[in-house]
C-alpha cells in the first residue's frame, strides 16, 4: 500500500458520490458530493475556500511562529482569523499543540461549507473525514501492517452527522506522533477537535497494553463520542459507535 499518493482513497469511496481532488501546497482534499451537484465550478469554488483559509493561517503563522512550532496548547492573539482560533481551541481541550488540528480543520471548513451545496459530503484530509449523509455509511479503517487493517469499518447513521473521523498514526503516514499506534481513531461532531485528540491518544499508546486506557480516556474529553485504536492485532473501542466487517 502506497501510503505517499494515498491509494487507500479509491478503496473507500462511496459509490453514489461523485469525488474531485484539490491540492493547495500541503493541503490535500479528496472531496465527494451527490453526483447531481458536482460541476467544474464547485471545484473551482472549493479550491478557492482552501486558498483564502491557507492564506489566513499562513498570515498568522508569519506573525505568531510559535504556533506551528508549538506541541503544547498556545495562546492566540485576539486577530488570529477563525481557523487559527478553532485549531488553538481544540488543542487546548486535547493538550497538543495547535497544528496537531490543522488537517480537520481544513476538513471541517470545507465540509461546511459544501452542505449549502450539497446534502451528502465527504472530505477527506489525510485520513481526517468530515461526513454529512442523508444514509448509512461505512468508513473503512486503514491500519498500516496491522493485520486488522482493511478489516472493518465504522458504520455511521445519518442522524449522527455532521462528524468528524480523525485518525493518527505511529506506524503510517508522515505526521507527528510519538506513540506507536496503528490507527487510534476519534469521533466527535468537530473534526477538528476530533483531529486533535487523535493526536493525544496516539501519543499515549506504546503497546498493546495501552490501547484500552487510552480508548476510555479519550471518550472523557468532552465533544468526543467514540474512539477505537489498533495496535498490532489487537482492538479497543469505546463510545458511541458501530464496527462492522469492511466489504470491498
Amino acid at each position: 500500500m502506497d501510503y505517499v499518493d494515498r491509494s487507500y482513497r479509491r478503496q473507500f469511496r462511496q459509490e453514489d458520490l461523485t469525488y474531485f481532488q484539490v491540492v493547495v501546497r500541503q493541503t490535500d482534499l479528496s472531496v465527494g458530493v451527490r453526483r447531481d451537484r458536482f460541476s467544474l465550478e464547485l471545484t473551482r469554488w472549493v479550491e478557492e475556500i482552501v486558498r483564502e483559509q491557507r492564506i489566513l493561517l499562513e498570515n498568522y503563522i508569519e506573525s505568531d511562529p510559535v504556533f506551528l512550532q508549538a506541541m503544547e496548547p498556545h495562546a492566540i492573539r485576539p486577530d488570529a482569523p477563525p481557523i487559527a482560533a478553532d485549531m488553538a481551541d481544540a488543542a487546548r481541550i486535547a493538550g497538543v499543540g495547535p497544528m496537531a488540528a490543522v488537517a480537520g480543520a481544513f476538513a471541517q471548513y470545507v465540509g461546511r461549507a459544501l452542505v449549502r451545496r450539497s446534502k451528502d459530503v465527504i472530505v477527506e484530509n489525510g485520513g481526517d473525514i468530515f461526513l454529512r449523509s442523508t444514509r448509512q455509511r461505512r468508513i473503512g479503517v486503514f491500519a498500516g501492517s496491522s493485520a486488522l487493517s482493511n478489516r472493518i469499518a465504522l458504520e455511521i447513521m445519518p442522524e449522527d452527522t455532521p462528524v468528524g473521523i480523525c485518525t493518527s498514526s505511529g506506524t503510517v503516514g508522515p505526521s507527528l506522533s510519538l506513540g506507536k499506534a496503528d490507527a487510534a481513531v476519534i469521533l466527535s461532531p468537530s473534526a477538528i477537535l476530533a483531529d486533535a485528540v487523535a493526536t493525544t491518544v496516539g501519543n499515549l499508546v506504546q503497546s498493546k497494553e495501552d490501547i484500552q486506557a487510552a480508548v476510555e480516556f479519550a471518550v472523557g474529553i468532552d465533544g468526543i463520542t467514540g474512539a477505537l485504536i489498533i495496535k498490532d492485532d489487537h482492538l479497543a473501542a469505546c463510545g458511541r459507535l458501530k464496527l462492522v466487517p469492511l466489504t470491498v
